[in-house]
Parts: structure tokens; sequence; C-alpha cells
């Protein structure tokens, strides 16, 4: 633990928009498939955002790499690692950042306990036996502040959500249950997931590509009203955004094993699926967040590498990174910008400021290893 790794080479891209430019560095922390979900937080506690893929943590600034547990390594070609998507918070409000690694669809959900300054692997604490959604997600469905799990159980063939432990020193999470039975969304497969207020009661729904179910006043209640909607083929993360600035929500998402990105209208007859950008495939991963420092949200996605082993379209063409600069108004535009051509996205994009210069970085783990894309000036 603690031992310095090699740094593989940095390759500086660069991309020109309207009256700027924006420059991402890319640096490369292994070369090793070790998870497709990636994190960040402050690990040890020194003002810097480390990165967190899998069995590793990578120590900011010259990502040191640290294991949390047993290193594991797979064949991008034939294997899929435990370490689907990773999230980070401090799960036992003991004042360190806590690691949550979901595994393959329908397997495990657990949490490791960061020790702080003692050494060794990180305790492991089970969270749910049987995680279903390829892209579950951390976000705060009950507004108490906590960030809970939103996935579901396709073993009991639930829709769920687990509360985050509120109290100090607790570390259980408390199942509720959305919705059961022979139902969508239930499959340990199911593609795309959101969380978003679909009929501006303030409240946010959880939205799946078949329709969405209605929060009702107390979320932890079972039975929420489904509403079906056709929000288009399997997707990643689902996101909610006024694209035509007509004072509505449209829906935003990018295909898990196609080609396609795309913005959902609602019209009185349905829905009509606009494509974005149709020139690389299996889009698995993608992030919302502006890149530009414009005022407006952009969308942060790539190809995943092998998404399934080789067996999708396009599986062979190159691993593509893109930022999508958004262009609102009646008729909305997003205008592509290749960032890279040789690392893609996994099953989670993060956009985030990792050295405090006021300029958004991306953050992504694969099959081609684990990246970071520095914004410069």
């Amino acid at each position: 633990m603690g031992k310095s790794w090699p740094f593989f080479p940095l390759a500086l891209l660069s991309l020109t928009v309207a009256a700027q430019s924006v420059h991402f560095q890319k640096h490369q922390l292994t070369n090793e498939f070790i998870s497709e979900g990636v994190a960040v937080g402050d690990v040890n506690k020194d003002g810097k955002p480390d990165i967190l893929a899998g069995a590793y943590w990578f120590e900011a600034p010259h990502w040191t790499r640290h294991a949390i547990a047993e290193g594991k390594h797979y064949a991008p070609a034939t294997a899929f690692s435990n370490s689907f998507l990773d999230f980070t918070m401090d799960v036992n409000q003991d004042g360190w950042i806590d690691l949550i690694r979901i595994s393959l669809p329908g397997e495990e959900a657990v949490w490791y306990e960061n020790p702080g300054r003692r050494e060794g692997y990180w305790p492991m604490h089970p969270l749910l036996k049987n995680a279903g959604n390829e892209s579950p997600a951390l976000v705060d469905v009950d507004g108490d502040g906590r960030p809970d799990l939103l996935c579901n159980d396709p073993v009991a063939k639930e829709m769920i959500w687990l509360k985050s432990p509120v109290k100090k020193g607790d570390s259980l999470w408390k199942r509720y249950v959305i919705a059961r039975g022979n139902i969508p969304g239930v499959n340990r497969y199911t593609h795309g997931l959101g969380l978003i207020d679909m009929n501006g009661d303030g409240r946010r729904d959880v939205v799946i590509t078949k329709g969405w179910w209605e929060c009702p006043a107390d979320p932890t209640s079972s039975d929420w009203a489904f509403h079906t909607a056709d929000l288009g083929e399997d997707c990643s993360q689902i996101y909610a955004l006024d694209v035509n600035m007509d004072g509505k929500k449209e829906i935003i998402t990018a295909s898990a094993h196609n080609y396609g990105i795309w913005w959902h209208e609602k019209v009185d007859t349905g829905w009509i699926h606009h494509v974005i950008y149709k020139e690389f495939s299996e889009s698995h991963g993608m992030a919302m967040a502006d890149v530009n420092n414009d005022g407006h949200p952009d969308l942060v996605t790539g190809k995943r590498y092998f998404a399934h082993n080789g067996e999708d379209p396009g599986a062979l063409e190159p691993s593509v990174l893109y930022w999508f600069e958004f262009r609102p108004g009646a008729i909305p535009k997003w205008v592509p910008h290749e960032i890279d051509n040789d690392s893609g996205v996994g099953l989670q994009v993060l956009v985030q400021d990792m050295n405090k210069d006021g300029l958004p970085d991306i953050i992504v783990a694969n099959k081609k290893g684990v990246f970071f894309f520095e914004r410069k000036l």
C-alpha cells in the first residue's frame, strides 16, 4: 500500500468552440482493466480530491495507487469487472469518505469503510445482495439531503430504494419498495434510470425507458403509480433539460449498446425522439454538466470499449470521448467536440473540478484503464 506506480504518458488534446478554446490534458492513471465505475473523494483528508476505481484509490496530485481491497484485474476482451459503478459518501458519518461498489447487474452492492489513518484493506460491508439495473444511482430520493441507492432487486422482482444511514455511527440502509411484481424495470439487465420531477409537483420521480413511477407525498410508501411513456431505446443515465426553451422538461438519453444520443420531446400524441448524434456506439455512461462555463449544461459521453466483449454494433471502432456543447433555442443544437479517441467511457462519467482552478475536469474508468482529463486554459 502506498507504492508509487508508473505514470503513463500525457497527451495534450485540444478543441475549439465559439469564442474560446477548450483544452484537455490526458492523464492515464493505469492501463489495466480494474473497473468500469469511478468515483471521486478526498480519501485522506488532505484537501485534494482523489480518484477511486474498483479495488484501488489513486492519491492526488501524483496519482499514487493504494489498495482498498485485494486487487482484481480483468481481461478486456473476455471479462467483466466486479466494479460496474462506484460512488463515494461518508456512510457512517465518521468524517472519512467511504466507497460504495456496485457489481455486475443483479449481483452484490457493498460499501468499504475508510479506515482513516490505519493501514490495510478497508472493511467491507454488505449493502444489497442483488442490485439490478445497469445504471443504479446514488441520489437523494426522499429529499433529506443524504444520497440514497436507487436500483431494482431482480430476484424479488422489486423496484427499490435504500435509504442511507441518517445517524452518526449508524451503517444500516433501510429498504423501501417502489413497486413489485411482473412490471417493467425489474429485470437485472434493465437499461436506463433517472430521478426527475416529471409532473412538476416538486417531487422527483423514478424514470426508466418504459415510463415513470410517480413519487407520492411519502416516498417511503409502496406501490408508486406508474405512468407509461416511450422514452426510447436501452440507455445509460437519464436526464431532464428544457432544450427548446418552451418551459417544459425534455428527456436526454444515450444508447447503451447501439448508436445514438437523443432528446425526447413530449407532445399531445406521445413522445418524439430527436437524434443528437449517431456516429459512435456503446455510450453506456453519460454526464450532463457545464463543460465550457457558459451557463448551459453540456453532455459528456463516449464509447464504452467492448461493452459486450465485441458483440455490439461498432465494437471495433475507436473508443472516443466527446463533449457536446449545448446551444438552447427553439431549434436546439449540440455541437460535438472530440476529446480523445483511445479511452472512451465505462458505466460512469464524472465532471468535476479536481484542482480547484474553476475549470471542470473529466474522469472515467473502463476496460482501457483509468483516465483523468484535466481542463486547461
